[in-house]
């Protein structure tokens, strides 16, 4: 069969940072295989941002996360027979289960494969991921690898093995950056009203702030927050800070009220979030989803470790003048170790 024909379905559903993880192995499927046809079955929250994934022919959204909570109900059973008919609409010559979960399994195991086709998935647990059985009893090949890998190249080598190409050298996410920037808030004058209704338009170059994580042993100090603000504003920047829930939310207002110029954001979906930091002059965060799409959109970065475990999920190392780099230090890094790398962007540095 020629590539051209080849049917592809990606299971990968969350969370945030593994779904952005998971972009690279689509690019590479599309430099090996021209003409690939590539699916994604992903978490509907996501589904905005991978449907910002180069080479994503179709994006099928999935609720396994809401329906778990009323697995009997009348709207649930709906649902899920909806999806179910959206996941079957095609006959797949590859599925492969990046996420290596027993949800994911079962999303792979319904999908329809074509008379030749397999389902392909992870052989075992890697250093610092998660895996389940049932992902590799469902697995018509498993694909062994090294155990200590990052997040992206186990994608990447996941496909490679399905699929059995080279993997190239060049790393590219392919996330793709549109207009659906969130406008930057100017006075509601009669002359105002239009651009703010229409533009984003910043009075400075803008540096994201990324304070909000999954876990509270990520998080950094307000006051840390606040000085390495005080410093952006001093260097001419305005600072955005971003927010995922109401306490986020809380946090932002909080940095916000000590700095001279700070824009809190609204909320947003992911696609307009993509496209308002795709016109930031850099981001800096812990280790988070909204950091992990900083580093898919080439932005300069700097990313905020409290423990070393930036070999996993931080921005990948290797090139000559990287524009993307993590801090790492216990119990967390201080204002002046990220100040520093925010500046030169230009060696890794570890704080040991």
């Amino acid at each position: 069969m020629s590539s051209a024909a080849l049917k592809v379905l990606i299971v990968k559903l969350s969370s945030l940072g593994d779904v952005v993880h998971a972009m690279p192995a689509v690019q590479d499927m599309r430099r090996a295989l021209p003409g690939v046809q590539i699916n994604w079955v992903v978490e509907r929250a996501f589904a905005p941002l991978v449907s910002r994934c180069e080479g994503v022919a179709r994006v099928i959204p999935c609720d396994l996360r809401r329906w778990r909570k009323s697995l009997f109900s009348k709207e649930t059973r709906r649902e899920w027979r909806d999806f179910k008919s959206a996941l079957q609409v095609d006959a797949y010559d590859a599925v492969i289960d990046l996420q290596g979960l027993t949800k994911s399994a079962l999303v792979s195991w319904l999908a329809r494969t074509s008379p030749q086709g397999k389902r392909y998935g992870m052989a075992h647990q890697t250093e610092g991921s998660s895996f389940e059985a049932p992902a590799r009893w469902v697995a018509d090949k498993a694909i062994s690898m090294e155990p200590h890998v990052h997040a992206v190249q186990r994608s990447r080598l996941v496909c490679a093995g399905a699929l059995g190409y080279a993997l190239p050298e060049a790393l590219k996410f392919g996330l793709v950056a549109r207009d659906m920037a969130t406008p930057w808030p100017v006075a509601a004058s009669a002359q105002n009203r239009a651009l703010a209704a229409n533009s984003f338009l910043p009075r400075k170059p803008v540096v994201a702030l990324i304070h909000g994580t999954s876990r509270a042993d990520k998080q950094w100090s307000m006051a840390s927050w606040v000085e390495l603000g005080k410093r952006l504003n001093h260097q001419g920047f305005c600072v955005a800070l971003a927010h995922g829930n109401a306490a986020e939310k809380a946090t932002s207002e909080d940095i916000a009220r000590e700095l001279i110029d700070a824009w809190v954001w609204p909320e947003m979906a992911l696609d307009a979030l993509t496209d308002s930091m795709a016109r930031c002059a850099g981001v800096i965060g812990v280790d988070s989803g909204l950091s992990h799409m900083a580093v898919a959109l080439g932005l300069p970065h700097v990313q905020i470790y409290n423990f070393d475990t930036a070999w996993r999920t931080g921005p990948p190392t290797g090139t000559k003048v990287p524009r993307q780099l993590s801090v790492v230090c216990s119990p967390q890094p201080d204002v002046d170790l990220v100040w520093n790398t925010w500046e030169s962007l230009a060696t890794p540095v570890l704080c040991r």
